[in-house]
Order: structure tokens, then sequence, then C-alpha cells
């Protein structure tokens, strides 16, 4: 018997052996993959700095990467690059429509961006991945062409788009996360009016003939165009009158409005919009593919085909209560825009 216990209980501290090995190994691979993993939590989630909260080592370099490519997109990947880098078409930047590079409320934050994915998104009408939701932004608000999947430029930015996430509350996440409500004036845009207050709100800094302001040292633009050959193409998301006046309305003009308090009402950020859609701007590819369930195309999308038979103009100025209408009544779907 007591042979039997002294092999039993060799095999006891032998399976205890292996398993303290298996999860000194598993916490090393973990901390070669995540160091922020075993870091102590001594403060609550804050929005991380770039300057101050860089891990060391590859990661923070790529973080560090990643954080360039979406502030200085035009030098690094845009068309200030050196050829074989050069992925966007235009010289805007990311933080273009993502503000402050990415951590602004109400200009489509990253703050959180990766926990949202996988997701469905209706204009490819799949599960879409957050590379994927990259590389839509690069075709169209960049007038560009896609990443590479495994390109370290598209690693660097998801990297740093997950830093800055890490650690976030789920009710914060969701704090951050989309544009401005927005009451949808019950009548066509005025692109009168939207001229009016262009001249007098958004003028002074994207300029009278809105080609925007380069910088001093010519690096790229301090204030981007709204319209033309550099600005965003008519596939993007700011073509929509309704998403751009959403946008307008929580950051319009710049270090004045908040989501919190804008400056600009409803009906002004709305008809400001439309001034803004109504001129030239690079057109994308093969646009009528989008959608393939046409019912999800929201309704103020500018361009076809639809679920219905409103006329172009309707869709791209309203007003869009009767196209809201027609898709519940017919369709049972609620938009917003």
């Amino acid at each position: 018997m007591d042979t039997r216990k002294a092999i039993g209980s060799l095999v006891q501290a032998s399976l205890l052996l292996v398993v303290a090995i298996l999860l000194i190994f598993g916490s090393l691979v973990l901390y070669l993959i995540d160091p922020d993993l075993f870091q102590p939590n001594k403060e609550a989630w804050h929005i991380r700095s770039i300057q101050t909260d860089l891990p060391e080592g590859q990661r923070g370099k790529q973080i560090k990467y990643g954080y360039l490519l979406t502030t200085e997109t035009s030098r690094w990947m845009g068309p200030k690059a050196p050829e074989g880098a050069r992925y966007a078409g235009n010289n805007l930047n990311c933080q273009s429509c993502h503000l402050e590079a990415g951590t602004k409320r109400g200009s489509a934050s990253w703050l959180g961006v990766v926990g949202r994915f996988p997701q469905f998104r209706g204009r490819e009408n799949k599960i879409g991945t957050i590379e994927e939701r990259v590389n839509g932004c690069m075709e169209r608000s960049m007038n560009g062409k896609a990443l590479p999947i495994e390109s370290k430029q598209m690693q660097a930015i998801v990297a740093y788009m997950t830093w800055l996430g890490k650690g976030m509350p789920e009710d914060t996440m969701e704090y951050f996360q989309g544009f401005a409500k927005l009451e949808i004036p019950g009548e066509m845009a005025d692109l009168i009016k939207g001229a009016v207050v262009y001249a007098n709100e958004c003028q002074v800094c994207h300029g009278e003939n809105g080609a925007g302001v380069w910088k001093a040292d010519s690096s790229g633009y301090q204030y981007p165009p709204l319209w033309g050959a550099d600005s965003y193409n008519h596939g993007a998301g700011m073509h929509r009158v309704l998403t751009a006046a959403q946008f307008i309305k929580a950051n319009m003009p710049w270090g004045v409005a908040t989501i919190d308090n804008p400056k600009l009402s409803d009906e002004e950020a709305y008809h400001v919009a439309a001034y803004i859609n109504s001129f030239d701007r690079p057109m994308k590819s093969n646009t009528e593919i989008d959608f393939p369930d046409r019912k999800l195309k929201p309704m103020s999308t500018p361009y076809g085909p639809w679920a219905d038979e409103f006329s172009a103009e309707q869709h791209k100025y309203g007003p869009f209560q009767p196209i809201a209408s027609y898709y519940e009544t017919t369709y049972g779907i609620k938009k917003t825009k």
C-alpha cells in the first residue's frame, strides 16, 4: 500500500508540474502578444495619449506608426508618400473626419470600434471585419485603393485602434459611438440657406471655393477641402446629406462646437451639408453594386439604384420624411438617414 501511495503521490506531483509549466508557458505567450494584460490597473480607463501611454518595444512602435498613418495620411500613404506606399488618392488625413486622432466624440470615434467587429454591413450585405471597414474609407473617403490585409500599414492602423479602446468599459464605448442626433427638417434642403451658413461659419477655414488651407510647410492640409478633386468621392458616407449634417452639428465650427454644445441648429447643419455636397467631387466606380439588398440603402444615399420610385434629387436633398414613411409602410424598416 505504501508503494501505491508513493506512486500516486508521484503521479499527482508530475501532473501538477506539467500544469504549472503550461501555465507559465501560456502566460509568457500572452505577455509577448499583449504586455498590457500584465500591467496593474492603477487608475480608471482614460483616453490614451500617444505621447505618454505607449507601450515599450515593437508593439509601441507599431501603434505609433498607426497613429502617424491616420493623422498624417497624405505624407505616409497618400500622394506625398514614396511610390509603392501610396494608397490614399487625395491629400486628406483619416483624422480629417475622425477628429483628434479618432478620439473625438461625435466624429465616428475609433474608441471601442474594434470591439464592434465583425459586424453586418448593408453596403456589402455581409458580415465584415474591421480591416474591410478601414478599406471602405480608403476607397471612398480617401478616394484611393484598398490596403492589403497583411500589409504593415493595415496591421499598424488596427493596432492603433485596438490600443485606443483597450480596457474600455462597455457603457463608455456606447458613449463615444456614432454621430450627433439630428431632427430631420421636413423640407427639402435649401442650397441658398446653406450658402449663407457656409459664408458665415465655414468659409474662414475651408475657403470660399471649398479648397481648404494648406499648412505653412506644405506638409498637408491645416483645414481640409470640402469639395473638388482633392476631397472625398461621391461614394463616401460623408456625401450623404444627413450623415454630413450630423457630423457638422457635433463638430463645426472647429474648436467651437461639440456634440453636447453645438453651435449650428439642426436646420443650419442640414442646409450647409447639402450646399457642400452640391459641388463636384471625384466619382467612385461601381457604386451600383453597393447595397445588394436595396432596401438597406440609407435613404439619403445620393446615387441609385433604390428600392423605391423617389427621384435622385429627393434622395440627395429631401424632404426625407416621405421616403422614411414609404420604407416603414412597405418594408417595415425604420430609416433615420
